[in-house]
């Protein structure tokens, strides 16, 4: 590669609808635009994603992002060199949405089209900013998944754990429907959380005293419904402090379980005897300032790297699909028009499905 090349990228597997612009020469990467079309007031009245609603959505505003992105990054549509796209996992009427706009983008333009695992694209986030030597120990913890991974290049990734039901940032959205507070569930409850005492409500930890790297929040939700319930029997109302009191307690059985789980995974990982360990969190849930304090803390314990990508990488972009795409890009590893919108595409395909497996594939 002498020439620099410029890899659009967009990503719309939930309620997100993004495109971003990266550059890279033989030595080097930048990201020139990334732009994120959230979808949170189309979704609010009904408590979580309307998958109807989200796939219209990104059908309307793909086009609105990807000509900002291009704007933003001071370049041509006829500058670019390929266009990546998120081919699952998601929401199948959002990443068709997406597909199809790359698909029509590559054929118009005459340049290769690259189909992204979404997973991946969360699993190589540090990259895009930094650089994580291989093989990493990473932590994906997001709405959607949670999983700890070997990766071992860009291409080959072992889970070694993860959750056997809800991921955390679904535990998050449910809990902040509990409680009350709003969508998204995350920011919310991380919020009110600050106002709390995390010792006022005894919450379990679920799995902990089961050894290995899997986890389970759908109890820990459980736990937090049958709580607040307590309150309401007692006082009738959830007042304010309740509420924040709920929050801060959740919020620290959440964070206990990633840590203590994360230590377990760092002494697997070591096993493959990584010549400069390095722990890695990505994913919306790693935004969390209390979990990513708390994670950090399991690195340094560790004598280990710890690496992040910046905030705005964390959620759902299309920056870090346009980096997948470009470790793509470098092996000439292109898609055909015949490329499939995936539901369910796991990363390691492997290792044994976690959550089952159906007539579309193994959950994860």
């Amino acid at each position: 590669m002498t020439d620099p090349v410029y890899i659009l990228g967009i990503e719309s597997s939930c309620d997100d609808t993004a495109a971003a612009v990266l550059r890279a020469d033989a030595d080097s990467h930048a990201v020139l635009s990334s732009v994120v079309m959230g979808q949170t007031e189309l979704h609010k009245a009904f408590g979580g994603v309307v998958p109807e609603i989200a796939a219209r959505a990104h059908a309307e505003k793909l086009d609105l992002a990807v000509e900002q992105a291009l704007e933003e990054a001071n370049i041509q549509i006829t500058d670019l060199t390929a266009v990546a796209a998120t081919a699952g996992p998601g929401l199948v009427g959002g990443v068709v949405s997406g597909l199809m706009c790359a698909k029509g983008l590559a054929t118009a333009l005459n340049i290769p089209l690259i189909g992204v695992n979404h997973l991946a694209g969360h699993a190589l986030s540090p990259q895009i900013e930094g650089q994580s030597p291989f093989p990493y120990l990473m932590l994906l913890v997001s709405g959607g998944h949670c999983q700890f991974l070997i990766a071992k290049s860009d291409d080959k990734f072992i889970r070694i754990g993860g959750t056997i039901d809800d991921a955390p940032g679904e535990a998050f959205d449910k809990a902040a429907r509990i409680l009350g507070l709003p969508q998204s569930g995350g920011p919310a409850i991380e919020e009110a959380a600050k106002q709390g005492d995390p010792k006022c409500f005894d919450l379990p930890r679920p799995l902990l005293n089961r050894d290995g790297c899997d986890m389970s929040f759908s109890g820990l939700k459980t736990a937090l419904l049958r709580a607040r319930d307590a309150v309401l029997n007692d006082q009738n109302e959830i007042a304010r402090q309740d509420q924040c009191d709920l929050a801060a307690s959740f919020q620290a059985a959440v964070t206990d379980i990633l840590k203590v789980k994360s230590q377990r995974a760092f002494q697997r990982y070591l096993e493959f005897e990584p010549k400069h360990p390095c722990f890695a969190v990505a994913g919306g849930v790693a935004a969390n300032q209390t979990i990513r304090g708390d994670l950090k803390q399991v690195a340094q314990d560790a004598g280990a790297q710890f690496v992040a990508p910046p905030m705005k990488y964390c959620t759902d972009n299309a920056a870090m699909i346009a980096y997948a795409g470009l470790t793509k890009f470098k092996r000439s590893d292109f898609d055909g028009f015949d490329l499939s919108a995936r539901p369910r595409w796991p990363l390691d395909s492997e290792s044994p499905s976690m959550l089952g497996s159906g007539k579309k594939g193994a959950k994860a």
